[in-house]
């Protein structure tokens, strides 16, 4: 109730992006399905391949398929648009395919008495054929219907908005009330339409029953559609949609998926706001979908780690050489993608093999090395970047020679630090300047082999962007080493222990800083 008293402009304003997301997503599919629905049961040698490709749409993943879309033109991009898009290729299967069977399983006899009476194929379908086969097609918009709110919470992951901000901002944060602040709401908008969908259905299957009274209902369901089709074109015409930023005088700032990041770019988002430069936020952005969107022109700049982009998206072997990495990453970020690295921002965001702190202190642990003969026992539970990365498990399990008892548990870094308080693991592999370090208390092993290789932090901007905006060089150059280690991990932890504003907790440290 306190979280409600003290978020619920917030909470209304997901829950109302969450809900345009569904509406005009599942509009447009059905605007689109039951055309192709009905072409379908007409030339039945196109259905194997339009279903086939109705039915990959559902098979590749949410996260995969923003990924693609985003550097796409037109189609593709950062927020609404592209969440829209993803949505109607997932619900096209259902309403799609229950219109093909709802016109199909019309009774032929009827169909031969339709043609026998003098009624033309058009009559035909929309006297007959739908009327009799709409409980079916509702039964399909239904189930695009479930399906749209709950893949419309993956769409906070590229800036669209919507209830899943609160639900990744809740893993995140390790905070149950944020998640359920997600999850309830999102859970409720699907029950009740399922529930109000099937009561429509049953109004239709009864008036279908009644000839003409059937006809007039289907006559006042085609011109409720017509209306709420004009309200979703001017809604998905006025729906605030990401723009190229060659198109625009704004910067527009992005983030990755966790506290640090968005807290970087909020730094930044603050002093150009200072420079009196209009700033959009495109916060939280999964993957590697940051790096996706500033390649293509979706985003202005982003914060990075020279150890990310050395191994992860330049593929080079790691090495241990800090200003290595950081001068090659340089040099090969602005000849391949026209993009400047800022100076490093003072601190290192390196990989952190963490232990919950009693196991830590009644072992006696200090480094990774004591922790070794002890991993015969232990399970371990690591993200999916760190499983697959080439500075990852593999040689880190080698260079330890760590023995698990099992494979590691492979899940979303957010997950981990849960499973490793819940004893469900015993170590994992984490950000060293993470808040929740000290929020659950947890210890971090020292890399006595150096073998992870330097993660300093910086921040990537567009070479256009620098060239139209001169103002950005001087506070790139302000920012240089500003921060310590210790100084992100408090900073951190005011947001994920104490549960402060980020906003606010940036503003207060810019001051201390003198920044502003």
């Amino acid at each position: 109730m306190e979280f409600l008293k003290n978020n619920w402009r917030e909470l209304f304003e997901l829950t109302q992006q969450h809900l345009l997301l569904v509406f005009v997503s599942t509009l447009v599919a059905v605007a689109i399905g039951i055309p192709t629905g009905i072409l379908l049961s007409r030339y039945k040698r196109l259905s194997g391949v339009v279903l086939g490709f109705a039915n990959v749409m559902q098979t590749v993943p949410s996260l995969a398929l923003f990924g693609l879309l985003i550097p796409l033109p037109v189609i593709g991009g950062i927020g609404a648009k592209t969440a829209i898009i993803a949505l109607v290729l997932y619900s096209l299967l259902p309403v799609i395919r229950n219109t093909l069977t709802g016109i199909q399983g019309v009774d032929r006899n009827i169909r031969e008495a339709a043609t026998a009476m003098g009624m033309t194929d058009g009559q035909i379908l929309f006297q007959v054929e739908l009327p009799l086969a709409m409980s079916v097609i509702l039964t399909g918009v239904r189930v695009a219907v479930v399906i749209a709110v709950g893949v419309a919470t993956i769409a906070a992951a590229v800036g669209a908005g919507g209830l899943g901000t609160y639900i990744f901002r809740g893993l995140r944060q390790n905070d149950n009330t944020l998640i359920l602040a997600g999850a309830i709401p999102a859970a409720l908008m699907a029950l009740f339409a399922d529930f109000a969908l099937g009561l429509f259905e049953k109004r239709f299957d009864y008036s279908a029953k009644k000839g003409r009274e059937g006809k007039s209902f289907f006559n006042r369901f085609g011109f409720a559609f017509g209306i709420l089709a004009l309200v979703a074109l001017c809604v998905f015409t006025f729906f605030p949609t990401s723009k190229s930023t060659n198109q625009t005088s704004k910067i527009i700032v992005g983030s990755k998926d966790f506290t640090e990041s968005i807290l970087l770019a909020e730094i930044f988002s603050q002093l150009l706001e200072s420079k009196g430069i209009e700033v959009e936020r495109q916060y939280e952005l999964g993957g590697n979908l940051s790096h996706d969107a500033i390649v293509s022109g979706r985003i202005d700049c982003y914060p990075e780690y020279t150890g990310t982009s050395y191994v992860d998206i330049l593929k080079h072997k790691p090495i241990t050489d800090t200003k290595a990495v950081y001068e090659q990453t340089k040099s090969e970020y602005l000849n391949n993608f026209k993009i400047i690295l800022s100076p490093p921002l003072g601190f290192s965001n390196d990989f952190a093999i963490l232990v919950r702190g009693e196991d830590a202190r009644k072992l006696n642990l200090k480094t990774i090395t004591d922790a070794a003969p002890h991993s015969k026992n232990w399970r371990a539970g690591f993200g999916q970047d760190f499983m697959s990365r080439e500075d990852g498990y593999e040689g880190f399990a080698k260079a330890y020679n760590l023995q698990f008892a099992e494979r590691p548990r492979e899940m979303d870094l957010s997950l981990t630090y849960r499973a490793l308080t819940s004893k469900e693991v015993d170590m994992i592999a984490g950000n060293s300047t993470d808040g929740l370090i000290s929020a659950l208390d947890l210890v971090q092993l020292e890399d006595n082999k150096k073998y992870f290789p330097p993660y300093q932090a910086v921040l990537l901007v567009r070479q256009e962007t620098l060239n139209r905006f001169p103002v950005v060089k001087e506070i790139l150059s302000r920012l240089e080493n500003t921060s310590t280690t210790e100084e992100m991990r408090r900073l951190n932890y005011e947001v994920d222990g104490n549960k402060r504003d980020k906003k606010e907790v940036i503003r207060e440290w810019l001051k201390k800083k003198a920044l502003l």
